[in-house]
């Protein structure tokens, strides 16, 4: 059990979508957030029927998990969709998410230049309006104390930013809660010096919460 600094989960907190026109032609932005490399993919063909009369559907997705990245620009010029979308999501610093910006061509040629604006502003309106969101990495813990120790524990756990999930009153009293996993080693010292040494301290897990 480990102090040190917080560890962190970024990523989208809900579907989110944008809109952006520029000559005629208009950019839908769709984000999301995908729990595999997989889902992902079904996104980006849940988008494309959704606009199955739209000329191009340019992507991006950034997995945690082998830190995968992938893009494409599904026809645009190389280079003016799936990157900049891509350059959208690592600038939120969101992982496990997926874009997918929708174009209808409006009949006018916007250049390298306008493509790269368009596809990244869509985006952004769409990771903008899905949200990003921040999760700490808590570790939780059962704690068995006596009875007359759960009123000191209980004053304790709130100062460590602790999550209290559950408290189970037999002979003595077994609280399951989380505590953020950098402060877990001082908690620990903190709950055994107040209790004496009584408090049984046992870890049952990991989680990332917000």
């Amino acid at each position: 059990m480990g102090n040190g600094e917080a560890k962190t989960y970024t990523t989208l907190g809900d579907y989110g979508e944008g809109r952006f026109e520029d000559r005629r032609s208009v950019f839908i932005g769709h984000a999301a957030h995908v729990k595999d490399e997989a889902a992902a993919r079904d996104f980006v063909v849940s988008v494309r029927k959704m606009h199955s009369d739209a000329r191009h559907h340019a992507w991006a997705y950034h997995m945690t998990e082998g830190g995968i990245a992938r893009f494409s620009d599904d026809g645009e010029p190389q280079g003016t969709a799936g990157l900049p979308i891509l350059s959208v999501i690592n600038g939120s610093g969101a992982l496990d998410c997926a874009v997918v910006v929708t174009r209808y061509f409006g009949g006018i040629l916007l250049g390298t230049g306008g493509l790269v604006h368009a596809y990244s502003e869509a985006a952004k309106l769409a990771v903008a309006e899905a949200g990003v969101v921040v999760y700490r990495e808590y570790m939780e813990l059962s704690l068995s104390v006596t009875y007359s120790d759960y009123q000191k524990l209980s004053y304790e756990l709130p100062k460590f930013g602790a999550i209290t999930d559950d408290a189970e009153f037999g002979a003595d009293v077994t609280v399951k809660a989380a505590v953020p996993s950098e402060r877990v080693d001082e908690f620990s010292a903190r709950i055994s010096e107040i209790t004496s040494g009584r408090a049984i301290i046992s870890k049952t897990g990991t989680r990332f919460d917000a």
